[in-house]
């Protein structure tokens, strides 16, 4: 479409980098321990916890009513399929491999991690999609997720 009719100056495209999750968190060392000896994460002193390409930077909150996980979101009818999202909140997602995902869930749980929600397989769109939800220390809620084309 011609930038003039559209009122837009045509701009060459900006590269934006990784994207980093801050998370405040009510007692810093705690949750540095957590995703350091339960998650697996790598964990250092400013408090970046990363593993893979997940990465996440712990900072202590002011006080506890600062520190709030997501609440579940409204339902949608206007989604490109015909799910309305999800039933429980999401604070991280994190896209990993079909059979990565329970291998990921069982290594959590050994090391004590909170599995709020067990691997469970769902279907939409054409496609399958397995989802685990893993707790930290205060309620964040880091949905492991993996899709895959769902089979004829």
């Amino acid at each position: 479409m011609d930038a003039q009719l559209t009122g837009m100056q045509a701009e060459p495209k900006k590269a934006l980098g990784k994207t980093i999750q801050v998370r405040l968190v009510s007692d810093l060392a705690r949750s540095q321990a957590y995703y350091r000896d339960q998650l697996g994460c790598l964990v250092d002193d400013w408090g970046h916890a990363e593993r893979d390409e997940m990465i996440v930077i712990l900072q202590q909150a002011a006080s506890a009513q600062d520190v709030r996980p997501n609440a579940v979101s409204a339902k949608r009818s206007n989604y490109p399929t015909d799910w309305e999202g999800p039933e429980y909140g999401w604070d991280t997602f994190v896209h990993m491999g079909w059979e990565e995902l329970s291998a990921y869930v069982e290594e959590v749980r050994g090391r004590g991690a909170r599995i709020a929600i067990e691997p469970f397989i769902g279907a939409h769109g054409g496609w399958e999609f397995k989802n685990a939800y893993v707790l930290d220390p205060d309620g964040y809620s880091i949905v492991l997720g993996a899709m895959r084309q769902a089979e004829l």
